[in-house]
């Protein structure tokens, strides 16, 4: 068996794009300074639903004031659109204009947009803006929407509802409960978060009045995509007259994969004023008026034979929309719902899905968008199963797993599973963890007065399936490789995942691969990056597109050297004759008199019909003082199955942060809205709670892969996974140790310090521990 290559594939490489970042090289959005420039900021609503009329003669004379854009000026545009509908309930979407006209449906809603020469003058005229409001009653949080009497925030959606509709089979599901033993039953919340990463959304607009063209930097996941929408739906111009350009990104999370209201009026301003103009977010700004994530609220059940086995599964889950449809918001409960199955074996499957609107920040795909909230639900429901039966967490899951020889396997909602071994990675993740020993550890705990918790969660998701991908990949003048791909990179390292994958084939080390993602006149197409799919679409076509330029190259070489393009190997960036010592390097070929240019650059494309399905098992250990409420993670382990691991160090990295955002959740992040009035009570990170290093473990992580037969690298996406094994994990921690000491069988995210402590002094009253 040949010796991996240094750089290749499955290789601990160091993240290339790093040394800059850390040096402060790195040229975000915000940098982008054309002179001169104006400024841009949005005037927002204070109100969740009010009624408004709007004078802005006052402040359009201000000093340094270029201009000023109302709903008036912008009504020609195209709203936000909304790219997922129903096949067979299809719905209609209300509008999500690019600026809210005369009437305001939650706090952040946009009414204007000031340009001045500078930021204090923008902010300035803001303030002179003369807005009167007539607020209205507001609709917030799920089960408030959906009472008879509630406000209704689109007139058009009777009870705040967009669409309920069935997945699975009904009546098997309630033939299967008919003759169940016994039902467990939870009704648990997703709280709502916010993303919060550490470069807010920023924008700017260069036009050229002579050629009637558009340049725009905008920190995003995707240039292509938003190209594409902000000029076919929304300001209906050519594309050939707009180029998107997206610099280094920090952080998306799927919050920066979507159009947004500023991109479009700095567009409009830009081409009205002919001057180049910049608009960053302030952090206020983010948290009003950026996609938020997750909230929904389910109610699931399971229906179980005597000896643990689960006979059918039914739910009914309603997810927050907000008050308008963001690019992809009904998706996210919908398609989420089908992974609700989880890894295991359940044949009659049942869901009710209900969207609802509510006067609130608009909600959209947030890291796993869907698949988080489906593997919560499961994941608790089968611990509250194990705790019906009077069994252990681990011995039901052994009962109900798909077997590997039920491999390739289809699941009650559609979905087929292709590999894995589902109990193996839950062995190895007790194996890690000591899972026997914990008693003696929990036994120790108690004589300080703490209490122990000991939980997982084994969970499966979807991913790579945003559609076809291609990649361009080019010898360079000085031997150097270059890949052109319209995905993009926010902090995963595609510039070194991408660079191994060419080092596979060719064995140049990273720093010879320059990869370019986000400019639009640069590189034809893109789908930017989302769903864990830049390695399992965007990496097979790098892979594919390497190996034709190879097989061109030796071509090329093939007559530099005399020889037949059969008996060539390429190695070391070089093509030499095999056997022998005769070659010929890239940058000679590159540079040699006659060459034909059109064999020195490849492409291909690949788009996954069927999806990956990465897996595993988190297992987290807790400590809680019930004196504070306050919860320490002691232990954390997980074992993954991502098919194959392309850079262990990487993946570890993605896998950490992921699990560090679910922790996070579990913990402490909540959005709160105020029930009465729709004040964003959490808006400022002096209210709303981030976890910092110190709230994190210390992380063991191991794979145990199964090639996916369904991709051709046979990997599995990795981006989300982390994300979505933690919550369940922590959270069943918690439960195990609450319901041991205090018989408490239930606690909500977050599982704050309060929160905790008020649960343990009500469970110490009502059972008089």
């Amino acid at each position: 068996m040949a010796a991996p290559i240094k750089f290749g594939v499955g290789q601990s490489v160091r993240r290339k794009e790093d040394d800059a970042l850390i040096r402060g090289k790195g040229r975000y959005t915000d940098d982008v300074a054309p002179s001169p420039a104006l400024h841009a900021l949005m005037l927002r609503s204070p109100h969740a639903h009010a009624t408004y009329t709007i004078d802005a003669g006052k402040a359009r004379g201000m000093p340094g004031v270029a201009l000023i854009l109302t709903a008036a000026d912008v009504a020609e545009l195209g709203g936000l659109p909304c790219l997922f509908n129903l096949e067979t309930d299809p719905f209609t979407a209300p509008p999500y204009p690019i600026l809210a006209k005369d009437e305001v449906r939650h706090v952040g809603d946009a009414v204007a947009f000031v340009v001045a020469d500078t930021v204090d003058h923008a902010r300035d005229a803001i303030e002179a803006i003369d807005v009167k409001w007539t607020p209205l009653p507001a609709a917030v949080g799920l089960v408030n929407a959906v009472k008879k009497d509630a406000p209704q925030v689109w007139p058009d959606k009777p009870g705040n509802v967009l669409f309920d509709v069935s997945i699975g089979d009904k009546k098997a599901a309630e033939d299967a409960f008919a003759k169940a033993h016994a039902v467990a039953e939870i009704t648990i919340v997703n709280p709502r978060v916010i993303t919060n990463f550490m470069e807010t959304r920023a924008a700017v607009a260069e036009y050229d009045a002579k050629k009637d063209h558009l340049t725009l930097t905008i920190g995003s996941q995707g240039s292509h995509r938003l190209r594409e929408i902000l000029c076919d739906m929304i300001l209906k111009m050519p594309k050939e007259n707009m180029r998107v350009i997206c610099p280094d990104v920090g952080g998306g999370f799927g919050t920066k994969l979507f159009p947004y209201r500023e991109y479009a009026l700095i567009s409009v301003a830009a081409r009205k004023l002919k001057k180049s103009i910049k608009w960053t977010a302030e952090r206020s700004d983010h948290f009003m008026g950026d996609a938020q994530g997750r909230d929904n609220l389910t109610t699931a059940k399971m229906a179980l034979a005597e000896d643990g086995k689960f006979l059918g599964m039914d739910v009914d889950l309603m997810g927050d929309m907000g008050a308008y449809l963001s690019t992809f918001a009904p998706y996210i409960p919908h398609g989420g719902a089908g992974m609700l199955p989880g890894l295991y074996d359940i044949q009659a499957f049942h869901c009710r899905v209900r969207t609802v609107f509510t006067n609130t920040v608009p909600v959209d795909a947030y890291r796993g968008a869907g698949r988080p909230e489906a593997a919560y639900v499961i994941e608790r429901l089968v611990d509250a199963a194990a705790r019906k039966l009077g069994i252990t967490p681990d011995a039901i899951r052994r009962k109900n797993f798909i077997p590997p020889k039920s491999l390739p396997y289809t699941t009650a909602t559609g979905k087929v599973y292709d590999s894995g071994d589902f109990v193996a990675h839950m062995k190895r993740a007790m194996e890690i963890a000591n899972w026997k020993e914990f008693p003696k550890r929990a036994k120790a705990a108690r004589k300080e007065g703490l209490v122990r918790g000991i939980g997982m969660a084994s969970y499966v998701e979807v991913c790579g399936t945003m559609g076809e991908e291609t990649a361009n990949v080019a010898l360079d003048a000085n031997g150097d490789i270059s890949v052109l791909i319209g995905t993009q990179s926010s902090g995963q390292g595609h510039q070194t995942a991408y660079a191994q994958i060419v080092a596979e084939q060719f064995g140049v080390p990273p720093e010879r691969v320059h990869v370019l993602q986000g400019d639009t006149d640069k590189i034809a197409t893109g789908l930017g990056t989302g769903g864990s799919a830049s390695i399992p679409s965007g990496g097979v076509s790098v892979q594919r597109a390497t190996h034709d330029l190879g097989n061109k190259l030796k071509e090329l070489a093939a007559q530099a050297l005399e020889a037949g393009a059969g008996d060539l190997e390429i190695a070391d960036g070089r093509i030499r004759i095999a056997g022998t010592d005769r070659s010929i390097s890239f940058a000679d070929l590159a540079k040699r008199p006659g060459s034909d240019t059109s064999k020195m650059n490849a492409s291909a494309t690949f788009a996954s019909a069927d999806g990956t399905y990465p897996n595993g098992t988190h297992l987290a250990e807790v400590e809680i003082d019930p004196a504070t409420g306050i919860i320490k993670i002691v232990s954390y382990v997980i074992v993954d199955d991502f098919g194959v691991t392309l850079n262990p160090l990487m993946l570890a990295g993605q896998v950490h942060g992921g699990a560090m955002q679910g922790i996070g959740q579990a913990l402490m992040e909540q959005a709160v809205y105020s029930p009465t009035d729709g004040q964003l009570v959490t808006g400022t990170f002096m209210d709303y709670a981030l976890p910092r290093a110190s709230d994190g473990p210390s992380f063991v992580f191991e794979t145990h892969n199964v090639p996916c037969t369904t991709n051709p690298m046979g990997v599995k996406g990795a981006g989300e996974a982390g994300a979505i094994g933690s919550c369940p994990a922590v959270v069943n921690a918690i439960v195990e140790g609450l319901h041991r000491e205090y018989k408490i069988d239930h606690i909500d995210m977050p599982a704050t310090p309060e929160r905790v402590w008020i649960a343990i002094r009500e469970a110490q009253r009502r059972h008089n521990l």
